[in-house]
């Protein structure tokens, strides 16, 4: 039930690495802090025309609307409807009705940065409609007109949320076209390779297939001469199937090392003096 909550409030969220989502919450956990001081502050300046200093249970409202804070990425449907919830009796004892306002706007953008954007628009205008109409039913009809008016700034830091959300899938798409891009890179080079491997495999197969039958052929008839006819051996047709072998074996042996060098890149030098010292 908890899965499907979340998945309802924040539809599908990425696998995230335990470090970042500790370092995360430390984050959310000051800023939730910093709000809750500029909250305090707001509320002890008092001012006449927007409300009375809070009571004890204003207090506990006030603090509470900040300290929720802390899981809007997480949650952030759930938090803003639990703001909602804090700060409409806040402002239905006439509290100062600026205190509270910091959080509800926190709230709102992060519930427009997540996203979707028809759930945040939707959702700020139910609240906006709901907290007039409680504020104008309840006998406080200067608060509701308050309320309306800065509905405007409210449904600003939703615009302002939505084309942050935009910008980071942007950005993100950018990234994954990159990322992509580098892959496809990578696997066309790794294909080259492997096209390139099986043609110099096919090369040294056809070379020393061609070397060892020329081999032995040459030997098979060195060795049918000796055979058939030892007393008539044609001793200077025997040197030259000999030296045929022989010339062979080096030619083999110069294409193979010329096929290494090619695929050693260069470095086939130092082998080639080592082989002919050999």
């Amino acid at each position: 039930v908890a899965s499907a909550s979340r998945a309802l409030h924040n539809g599908p969220r990425p696998a995230e690495a335990p470090e970042d989502a500790r370092r995360r919450r430390r984050v959310d956990a000051r800023i939730a802090g910093a709000v809750l001081v500029l909250q305090v502050v707001l509320a002890l300046l008092n001012p006449d025309r927007n409300g009375h200093r809070p009571d004890t249970f204003g207090w506990a409202l006030l603090v509470a609307s900040a300290m929720v804070l802390i899981g809007r990425r997480h949650s952030p449907m759930l938090v803003t409807v639990m703001v909602v919830f804090m700060v409409g009796p806040y402002h239905a004892m006439d509290n100062v009705h600026i205190a509270v306002v910091p959080a509800g706007l926190l709230a709102v953008y992060t519930l427009a940065v997540i996203g979707p954007p028809l759930r945040s628009f939707l959702t700020v205008t139910a609240v906006i409609s709901i907290m007039v109409s409680a504020m104008t039913l309840s006998g406080k009809p200067h608060a509701g007109l308050d309320m309306l008016r800065t509905s405007g700034w409210v449904l600003s830091v939703v615009v302002i949320g939505e084309a942050v959300r935009i910008h980071r899938k942007y950005i993100a798409a950018i990234l994954e076209r990159a990322e992509r891009a580098e892959r496809t890179r990578e696997d066309e080079a790794a294909r080259r390779v492997a096209e390139e491997r099986l043609r110099i495999a096919r090369d040294l197969h056809d070379l020393l297939a061609h070397s060892i039958t020329l081999i032995g052929v040459q030997t098979s008839v060195a060795a049918h001469v000796l055979i058939a006819d030892p007393e008539r051996l044609d001793r200077e047709a025997m040197a030259k199937s000999l030296d045929s072998i022989a010339d062979t074996c080096r030619d083999a042996r110069a294409e193979l090392r010329a096929t290494l060098q090619v695929l050693r890149g260069g470095a086939g030098g130092d082998a080639d003096h080592a082989d002919e010292e050999d």
